[in-house]
């Protein structure tokens, strides 16, 4: 017995050796849903094959991420909003950016958002005066788009802020959305919801689209997809960036 648990700890060191070995450096990246699910998911793996440096995505939303980027805690941050709406949401949030010339941005990517609702949701097209409608909450049952006579719940991501504030702004023309809605997290939280829920709407970044949902036809609402660093970025950052503009085209969606 003492043999075999002597073993076992030989094995768990030398996998801990070659793990090590693998991922001799390693890069943080604080990040909202469109750049999490567009860009960071889907190179990840590749990336981490092809350099050697393992990359940890933390999906804190834009405000989070730049916070940690600030403390130094992540070694980027990436959101789906121009440096200058980030900046003002930073400000609207509570978190006023006293020097932005400090921070480095490179644009990554483009995300389009998408309205979610249930597969079995028959309302293939929505207009923007719809949209405004519903989540405002001057629109409340889905028979009045065309619809199953079933009460509307908008599903609202708490940690996608720059989805949601790039949606008020293009489709509810700076509006704010309704106060009773199911109240999410992330993007995949969203999707998750609206799956549950035959009466759901949310809206999150086209890529988390697939068959598990229904995505109507709406009118195009898109962003760039920016990765901040302060200063300059680092040596295995810039990798990162070299990657996602060459190889990692082919695995971006």
């Amino acid at each position: 017995m003492k043999g075999f648990r002597l073993f076992l700890s030989l094995l768990l060191l030398f996998m801990f050796a070659v793990v090590s070995a693998v991922f001799a450096d390693e890069i943080k990246i604080g990040a909202g849903a469109a750049p999490t699910e567009n860009v960071l998911k889907p190179v990840k793996g590749p990336f981490e094959k092809a350099s050697g440096i393992k990359m940890t995505i933390i999906s804190s939303g834009p405000k989070i991420a730049w916070q940690d980027l600030e403390k130094g805690t992540v070694d980027a941050a990436a959101a789906g909003l121009t440096f200058e709406d980030w900046v003002s949401l930073m400000k609207k949030e509570g978190t006023e950016v006293k020097d932005p010339a400090a921070y480095n941005q490179v644009v990554i990517g483009k995300d389009r958002i998408s309205v979610l609702v249930h597969k079995d949701n028959p309302v293939k097209t929505l207009s923007k005066e719809q949209l405004k409608g519903i989540f405002t909450g001057k629109i409340n049952n889905w028979k009045e788009v065309g619809g199953k006579d079933l009460a509307v719940i908008v599903v609202w991501g708490k940690l996608i802020p720059g989805t949601n504030s790039l949606f008020i702004k293009r489709m509810l023309d700076g509006e704010a959305q309704l106060k009773d809605v199911l109240e999410a997290t992330t993007a995949e939280d969203v999707k998750n919801n609206v799956v549950s829920n035959p009466e759901a709407i949310g809206i999150g970044p086209s890529a988390i689209i697939d068959t598990s949902v229904g995505s109507p036809q709406t009118p195009e609402v898109s962003r760039p997809i920016i990765l901040l660093t302060k200063g300059n970025p680092s040596a295995n950052i810039q990798k990162l960036i070299d990657f996602i503009k060459g190889e990692g085209q082919k695995h971006i969606k």
